[in-house]
């Protein structure tokens, strides 16, 4: 008898360790964003969530499976604080670009690897990060240099 209830537990066990990524992917808020950013060949557009406290920075796209073209995330920092990004639990190679105070790009990520603890930073003072699909950058011609704006929508 014991031996069944032990398999019951840890089977119970295992299934909500399966199930917690799924449970934990939707259950915070984001505000939403229209950014635009100015490349040699155009303005392109995306709509974006917006991570501006500690606990949305911290979650970011993570168990995120699907992220449509036009989308993202744009995580906001405090002054002093110098943005490092990393990959656990995010599951779509994404694009980072980092963004200074001034809205500039000063330094692109591309193609972060999915579920990878690399520390990713810049070599510049940034203020801003803007994920976007991986392979996004490379294929709208957006590149260090460009500049970056933003607006709410969701007020």
């Amino acid at each position: 008898m014991r031996q069944r209830y032990g398999f019951g537990v840890l089977g119970l066990l295992a299934a909500l360790l399966t199930a917690a990524p799924a449970a934990f992917a939707g259950d915070m808020a984001f505000g939403r964003a229209e950014v635009r950013i100015g490349t040699a060949a155009g303005v392109r557009l995306f709509h974006v969530e917006l991570a501006e406290t500690p606990e949305q920075r911290a979650r970011g796209l993570m168990f995120r499976r699907t992220l449509a073209p036009d989308a993202g995330m744009l995580f906001l920092f405090p002054e002093r604080e110098r943005p490092t990004m990393w990959m656990a639990n995010t599951w779509l190679p994404l694009d980072m670009l980092f963004i200074a105070a001034d809205g500039r790009i000063v330094h692109l990520f591309p193609n972060a690897v999915p579920r990878s603890r690399l520390t990713i930073s810049s070599p510049h003072p940034a203020r801003m990060v803007l994920e976007l699909g991986g392979g996004t950058a490379r294929r709208l011609g957006i590149a260090p240099g460009d500049r970056l704006s933003w607006r709410r929508v969701d007020r």
